[in-house]
């Protein structure tokens, strides 16, 4: 019989402001596509809409919103879980995903953040471990939580590897 995954404790949440990232992600990329689109229209009607030339773009603004709700209720889905023997890594709405890395099987722990994650002050902690396949983000921490959370686990890695 599988032995169940020991999900009980004080699970971790990341920041809502990583949502408003996401979002505003989501709506420059449908933004894009709606204006790509409907701009061309523009073109070929000689400056003279019809008003389906509009669809695209309303498309796209709709979209943009659906990709907005989307991005706050995928954001309260991620967390995670420091264990005695390893970080558990949550994440999914429709398909739940847990991912328990060992704190002795670490390699590497990186803090990203691109232009939009500093403005909010958020990062993303990315973790390697030996298994090439096996790379686990966490984002949306604050900015000091990841720094924080990065130097205890290289820590606590630290020590499990000497004890191998």
């Amino acid at each position: 019989m599988a032995e169940r995954l020991d999900v009980t404790g004080a699970w971790q949440r990341v920041s809502m402001r990583y949502a408003a990232v996401e979002s505003i992600g989501s709506v420059i990329g449908w933004l894009i596509v709606g204006v790509g689109v409907t701009v061309p229209l523009w073109f070929i009607t000689d400056g003279e809409m019809p008003p389906w030339a509009w669809l695209p773009l309303i498309g796209a603004a709709v979209l943009a919103v659906v990709g907005i709700v989307w991005s706050f209720l995928r954001t309260r889905t991620i967390g995670y879980l420091q264990r005695s023997d390893d970080l558990l890594v949550r994440r999914g709405m429709l398909f739940r995903r847990f991912v328990a890395v060992p704190y002795g099987r670490m390699q590497l722990i990186d803090i990203t953040h691109g232009p939009l994650d500093r403005g909010f002050g958020i990062a993303q902690l990315k973790f390697v471990t030996a298994a090439a396949a096996t790379g686990v983000v966490i984002p949306g921490l604050e900015q000091s939580t990841a720094e924080t959370l990065r130097d205890h686990l290289v820590e606590v890695a630290e020590s499990r590897r000497t004890g191998l």
